[in-house]
């Protein structure tokens, strides 16, 4: 019993303090033992168990956020809710587009642990892509949880999420709900020991490689951060301009003043939500209207989720040399909105999902894994970026939705 409650008290001290910083001591711990003892195998291990604990956990994760979020019994929000939702399904498409146009303009390979069996099933052939993919789809659904096929997971879990939602009780969405929690709390439990992860898979990669593995984690920070800001000044405004035929950037840069460097330090679209609400108020919106799409927004609104998850998938294929035709990147950027808009709640929640779009391109489970650990490796810079843009676009497109509807009801 005592050495129950000290091991209790050891985790409690060690989740007390933050993410970043025990990211960031693994990191450099890792290093210095690279640089002066390298060759130590079983310090590797601490980044094979992380990439294990993934592989095992993110499956079922995958799963039970499709369902938990399609179950949830809806209600009819109206036009301006019609609105707001298509302009943040719209903006996190565009986001990942951009993201792969950006990514075929400046590709990014990365040091990885590869064997030529990690590069999975895949054609050019469009005709036999497609035979694939719906083997892929249409597969057992315990046999696309157990083999990590990501495709089958997305596809049984709408199925089963719609289901629920169209037939069954209050109590079966709740059961799906408080499954959908219970994931969460294990990948948040696996995420706190990231640290240990790292420190192994830096580690290994330190003593193989020098230290020139950093110019790539810069090039890969780069790429996705460079994505991001586009997004943040250029398509996002233009969606804004075209909706309401106004100059957008008094209106984005209000949002980048009162929500974005918030969601820049916070780190989370949740946390970020009652200072988009205050943002909303002093704003003059309709409390009614953005006290829901504010919420949503935090759910379903990710480009920088989209963008995050697509850059990485496609370096994997690019380090892997898989040829992506321009059909299968533009498949990539639904499948990376899907993945985007179900990603969880926790620190780095988008990275997650990044083995759903490494499915599509062929890149096995475990090539996913890594990039999952070097995810959060980047991930002081990256997750900052991307939190401050899904965040303030929340605020930037429910003020567009209400701008249009009051120019509206004004011209009728």
């Amino acid at each position: 019993m005592h050495v129950s409650m000290d091991i209790k008290e050891l985790y409690a001290k060690w989740d007390s303090i933050n993410l970043v910083y025990r990211i960031i001591g693994g990191l450099v711990l890792g290093v210095i033992l690279a640089l002066l003892i390298p060759g130590i195998g079983y310090l590797s291990l601490f980044g094979d168990a992380f990439i294990w604990a993934l592989k095992g956990a993110a499956p079922v994760l995958v799963l039970f956020l499709i369902i938990g979020a399609l179950s949830k019994k809806g209600q009819n929000l109206g036009k301006r809710f019609k609105l707001v939702i298509s302009l943040y399904i719209i903006s996190t498409i565009i986001a990942a587009i951009v993201a792969v146009v950006m990514s075929f303009a400046f590709p990014v390979e990365l040091t990885l642990d590869m064997t030529p069996d990690d590069i999975g099933d895949y054609t050019t052939d469009f005709t036999e892509l497609v035979s694939t993919l719906l083997s892929k789809i249409l597969c057992n659904p315990i046999d696309a949880i157990a083999s990590g096929n990501y495709l089958g997971i997305l596809f049984w879990g709408i199925v089963v999420g719609l289901t629920v939602k169209a037939v069954a009780s209050d109590t079966a969405r709740t059961l799906c709900e408080d499954a959908s929690n219970v994931m969460l709390k294990v990948i948040r439990v696996i995420i706190n020991f990231a640290p240990f992860g790292i420190f192994g898979l830096i580690y290994n990669t330190v003593s193989t490689n020098g230290l020139d593995i950093f110019i790539e984690y810069g090039e890969l920070i780069l790429l996705i951060v460079s994505s991001m800001l586009i997004v943040f000044f250029v398509t996002n405004p233009l969606i804004v301009f075209l909706v309401t035929k106004k100059n957008p950037y008094p209106l984005l840069f209000r949002c980048l003043r009162d929500s974005a460097i918030t969601a820049f330090f916070t780190r989370s679209s949740a946390a970020n939500i009652p200072v988009n609400l205050n943002a909303c108020e002093k704003m003059g919106l309709d409390k009614e209207f953005y006290s829901v799409s504010i919420p949503l927004g935090a759910t379903i609104n990710m480009d920088g989720s989209a963008i995050t998850i697509t850059v990485m998938s496609l370096a994997a294929a690019f380090t892997l040399g898989i040829e992506v035709p321009i059909s299968v990147a533009l498949l990539l950027c639904i499948v990376s909105t899907f993945a985007a808009c179900g990603a969880s709640g926790v620190n780095g929640g988008s990275l997650l999902l990044i083995p759903l779009a490494c499915s599509l391109l062929g890149v096995s489970d475990f090539i996913a894994m890594q990039l999952i650990t070097i995810g959060f490796i980047i991930g002081v810079i990256q997750d900052s970026m991307e939190t401050a843009l899904n965040s303030s676009s929340d605020v930037l497109f429910t003020a567009t939705a209400e701008m249009y509807e009051s120019s509206k009801n004004q011209s009728e």
